[in-house]
């Protein structure tokens, strides 16, 4: 074969290539689509899958099947989503405990080099909360006390690399103050003995601490994000009480594995969006504590990511964080 004929034949292979992903791409989804999650049923990562798989399934005429996948501190649902093939029929729900994960554990896979970004889907932020015993009445009071009491202020979180123990341990880090963690079991009991009194602080999710605040069993200072929460409106950012460019916020997103078709990821990028404009699903995330992604473009959602890793990185490696 001439190098022309060569030239030519290797255009044409090119050309049905591409001819045959974007036909799949307009008859995708044909089948079934399993949504991977790396948590168990009943929590807030399984709540928000199940919010907007039900939409998307609505939009699609087919399925999109929630598939829970605990364990390993969801590296389990990470490994089998990288393993997946890359046709648009696996779906990983990539959430913040992936950004800390990455950074204290040996994984198999890299978030950035071995998954497409689909979306962002939603963020809640913690709120900062003492017992009511404890004489501070703001984030300003409470760092004056642990300053005045270095290690003897005691915080509950629900384990070693969680969002309660790293939001924390920034704490710590950007008010100069050394309060001692104490990692439970999951944040159900470490709420309990901050409400008992056993421990002084925490940094629990709103949507957990909202009802504990309104009833007195624990006293709000402060919430996590860049913005207030709407379920606890009065509570200032921990920016505006003091602590500037503070920030940690719990995320929920979409990926698919690296070598997914462009049109597809497109596909899932648009009917994702669609999902969270629609009324519906903007109330029901938002009445469960959640706050619906405002910039749900592939690009955004991969730089995020990004800066989530190398941002906890930073923390864990200053605030001498180890896998347990």
């Amino acid at each position: 074969m001439t190098r022309h004929a060569a030239t030519v034949a290797l255009a044409f292979a090119l050309t049905c290539v591409l001819a045959a992903s974007v036909v799949g791409a307009q008859q995708y989804p044909a089948k079934p689509v399993r949504f991977l999650v790396p948590n168990p049923p009943g929590g807030g990562t399984d709540l928000v899958a199940r919010i907007v798989s039900q939409k998307v399934s609505e939009r699609w005429g087919v399925n999109l099947v929630v598939d829970n996948r605990p364990g390993a501190g969801g590296i389990i649902a990470v490994e089998v989503a990288a393993r997946s093939a890359p046709d648009g029929y696996t779906l990983l729900m990539a959430h913040f405990p992936l950004a800390i994960t990455v950074n204290i554990a040996k994984v198999s896979f890299d978030p950035v080099r071995d998954f497409a970004p689909v979306t962002l889907l939603a963020t809640t932020q913690n709120a900062l909360v003492v017992n009511p015993a404890v004489p501070a009445k703001s984030v300003k009071e409470l760092i004056a006390l642990a300053k005045s009491k270095p290690g003897e202020l005691r915080y509950a979180s629900g384990g070693n690399g969680t969002s309660m123990h790293v939001s924390a341990e920034l704490f710590n880090l950007m008010a100069g103050v050394s309060m001692t963690h104490i990692p439970y079991k999951g944040a159900g009991p470490a709420l309990v003995d901050l409400i008992s009194g056993q421990v002084q602080a925490s940094f629990v999710s709103v949507p957990a601490a909202a009802p504990h605040i309104r009833s007195g069993r624990v006293r709000g200072l402060a919430v996590t994000g860049a913005r207030r929460s709407p379920l606890v409106s009065d509570l200032p950012t921990l920016s505006e009480a003091g602590l500037k460019g503070y920030g940690s916020e719990q995320w929920y997103g979409v990926l698919v594995p690296r070598q997914t078709p462009r049109p597809v990821v497109e596909r899932l990028n648009r009917d994702f969006a669609w999902a969270l404009g629609e009324r519906d699903t903007r109330t029901r995330l938002q009445d469960s504590g959640f706050e619906v992604a405002a910039d749900t473009t592939e690009s955004w959602f991969g730089r995020f990511l990004a800066s989530e890793i190398a941002k906890w990185a930073g923390v864990i490696k200053k605030a001498g964080i180890k896998a347990q």
